[in-house]
């Protein structure tokens, strides 16, 4: 069983983002990115199911500028056994990677597709979604507990209400909620290993998509600055702060 995996690059989750002088982005100019921290439990996923039998071998792909190939190999020391690179310059949207990555799914035939359930840089939401309509192939969104038996699925997914549980049949997309694992490490001797494993480039003109942006980013801008907040020493005081300062109660 073939498993694709794919992965974003983003601003580390630890860097405070600023927005550019020109207010058309964030600013990116000597700031650490890394793999978005959704699809690092993807790939963590892949690789147990790896490690269960379940899957034979694992393919990782990302889009974007060439620097997105240290990504797939950070997700090749982690378990993976080959990486696909689709390089392009253009703003790639969530319509876009879906259209991009049903080319790459008609190609490599995997049974099952997982990525985080959103980017933590435009928090869309919305590619896996997309490519499982696209694919017409069954779909589990915000997985947190996935088990493959017999060609089937059972997916645990987290909804308003609680836990939805799914059955499911191959072939598959899921994206990955926070409590699904907990990504491992990679090691040395894995990081190593990961640089003699095969990475294929493609273009979107390859896979024959048009990978233009539908949308244009008018303004970015920063949120307002916040006062600071204050302590109150009794409900009387708070209620007092609320109807005469505030202004929320009457």
């Amino acid at each position: 069983m073939k498993v694709l995996v794919a992965v974003k690059r983003v601003v580390d989750a630890n860097v405070k983002v600023r927005v550019n002088a020109d207010n058309t982005g964030i600013d990116l100019n000597n700031v650490k990115m890394a793999m978005n921290p959704f699809d690092e439990i993807a790939v963590e996923e892949a690789v147990r199911l790896k490690e269960k039998g379940v899957a034979t071998e694992i393919v990782v792909i990302s889009m974007g500028k060439k620097d997105c190939q240290e990504q797939i190999r950070t997700a090749l020391a982690l378990g993976a056994d080959r990486g696909i690179l689709v390089e392009t310059d253009e703003e790639l949207q969530p319509l876009a990677i879906a259209k991009l990555l049903k080319a790459v799914v008609d190609e490599e035939k995997p049974e099952i597709i997982i990525f985080g359930k959103q980017a933590i840089d435009n928090d869309n939401s919305q590619t896996g979604q997309m490519l499982a309509a696209l694919c017409g192939y069954s779909q589990a969104a915000f997985a947190s507990e996935i088990i493959i038996e017999d060609g089937k699925a059972t997916v645990t997914r987290e909804v308003d209400g609680g836990l939805q549980t799914l059955a499911l049949n191959l072939p598959l997309v899921v994206t990955t909620d926070l409590r699904l694992n907990e990504p491992r490490y990679a090691s040395l001797p894995n990081i190593m290993k990961a640089k003699k494993k095969p990475v294929g480039v493609k273009t979107p003109a390859d896979l024959g998509v048009d990978a233009a942006p539908r949308l244009k980013t008018v303004k970015v801008e920063p949120p307002a600055e916040r006062k600071a907040g204050v302590k109150v020493e009794t409900v009387e005081e708070l209620v007092d702060k609320l109807k005469n300062e505030a202004k929320v109660i009457s």
